[in-house]
């Protein structure tokens, strides 16, 4: 998550500065997120964590609650931070109790038919700095400093230690290799587990800007000649132990204040393009700005790679610290139109019971706005979408698709809690819904139109 420390980059003041395109349509030729029977995906949901909890009690504070509350509002993706350093505590050593908890929360996952992408997640690198994400054993500073900023937690990723354990990483073949055979550990244990559907290869991946350098410039560099080849490294890890799973792949945190990423292409047929969304105003506690233009200019940017390179978005985290500012509902109004029009999804920050990101009080009830990214949407579309929209003002949800020749003939949606009236085109019918989904079948090779309105 992106803090004030940015706004004093020039640069990055000349891209926040406000916009003249309207972002509409900018979504067009970013293919979709499909399934392994080659049904459209699109996943709404909540990043799920435990950064408090270490070593045996790692992830305790993931409860079943967690995924059966997502998905009785709604929700059927769920993003799970993992940490390195609790996998790997000593090197070449894997921890079996993790592995295990680990399992835990994808049978969760799995029993309430949630979506689960496995997160490699770290915050400032890791323990060494306070945090967590890589292992002590693989953090590697030449003894350069390190001050903390508890105000400013975001601030230590610009401190030189942070930077040169980041190139260490990047570089240094031994701990390359280790990073790799974590992943094949992950994903040998995990590729068969029915709610596994791709793997966050690295959260938020920073580095070490050059002297004259500024951000975009140093962003660009480190995505194109440090990051591109991490991943291409990593998923030939992933690949020697999973085939089918997506691959998540994201720009450093830079591209929220809608710099285009330097990555290269990731030599793997399923990919998936997973930044972050986040405003440095908002992250340092002020009000969404609705005339500043940020959402435009992001939302410009950040479909260039997906355009350029043929991968689905979907984005891995989003939110606001103070979501009942009085611009928030607007604010949550606008960041779900954007997201509609060029993702395959995303994940929310963060599902948690209490005040901060939390989606939700400590009752489990939605804190202000936030009940916003609750809407209805097609899960999963067995052909190809024409359209896919809501307008939260009427309480309508629109679907065309053609439907698949062969193969799978019912589509799925998601629906919030509340009374829904269903309605399809001749060519196809409503199966009886359950509570929070309904079943579309239809005729193979048909163009179909579903309405979905609150009753």
């Amino acid at each position: 998550m992106l803090r004030a420390i940015l706004t004093a980059s020039a640069v990055v003041a000349a891209l926040l500065s406000p916009a003249t395109a309207h972002a509409e349509g900018t979504g067009q030729d970013v293919p979709r997120l499909t399934d392994r029977h080659g049904r459209v995906l699109t996943l709404h949901g909540w990043n799920i964590e435990d950064k408090e909890h270490r070593g045996e009690e790692a992830l305790t504070g993931i409860t079943e609650r967690h995924l059966r509350d997502m998905r009785a509002k709604g929700f059927d993706f769920a993003r799970l931070l993992v940490f390195w350093d609790d996998l790997e505590p000593a090197p070449g050593h894997y921890s079996r109790r993790y592995l295990r908890q680990i399992e835990r929360v994808l049978d969760w996952a799995e029993r309430y038919d949630v979506k689960v992408v496995i997160d490699a997640h770290q915050d400032v690198f890791g323990p060494a700095f306070g945090h967590r994400g890589i292992p002590e054993w693989a953090t590697r500073t030449d003894g350069l400093p390190f001050t903390a900023h508890p105000d400013d937690w975001f601030a230590e990723y610009f401190e030189p230690a942070v930077q040169r354990a980041f190139t260490h990483l990047y570089e240094d073949a031994d701990l390359r290799r280790a990073q790799a055979a974590m992943w094949r550990t992950l994903a040998a244990r995990f590729a068969h587990h029915p709610a596994v559907l791709g793997y966050d290869l690295v959260n938020e991946p920073m580095g070490e800007s050059r002297p004259g350098e500024d951000l975009a410039t140093a962003a660009r560099r480190i995505e194109r000649d440090q990051l591109t080849p991490m991943y291409n490294r990593l998923a030939d890890g992933v690949r020697s132990a999973d085939r089918d799973a997506w691959l998540f792949v994201e720009p450093t945190p830079i591209v929220g204040e809608g710099v285009p990423t330097g990555l290269g292409r990731v030599d793997d047929p399923r990919v998936v393009y997973a930044p972050h969304f986040y405003d440095t105003a908002m992250e340092a506690g002020a009000d969404y700005d609705p005339g500043a233009g940020w959402i435009e200019a992001y939302e410009r940017a950040v479909t260039a790679y997906p355009k350029r390179y043929g991968v689905p978005v979907v984005v891995g985290e989003w939110g606001s610290p103070d979501s009942s500012l009085p611009h928030m509902n607007r604010f949550y109004r606008d960041a779900m139109a954007s997201l509609g029009r060029y993702t395959s999804g995303w994940a929310g920050y963060v599902w948690c019971y209490g005040g901060g990101y939390c989606a939700a009080d400590a009752d489990g009830a939605f804190r202000p706005n936030k009940e916003l990214t609750a809407e209805p949407y097609a899960e999963s579309v067995a052909g190809t979408v024409r359209s896919a929209s809501y307008d939260p003002g009427s309480g309508v949800y629109r679907l065309t698709y053609r439907a698949a020749g062969h193969g799978s003939r019912v589509s799925i949606l998601s629906l919030p809690p509340g009374t829904w009236r269903i309605t399809a085109d001749g060519s196809a019918r409503v199966l009886r819904p359950s509570p929070g989904r309904a079943r579309v079948l239809a005729a193979p090779g048909s163009r179909v139109s579903v309405s979905v309105e609150r009753g």
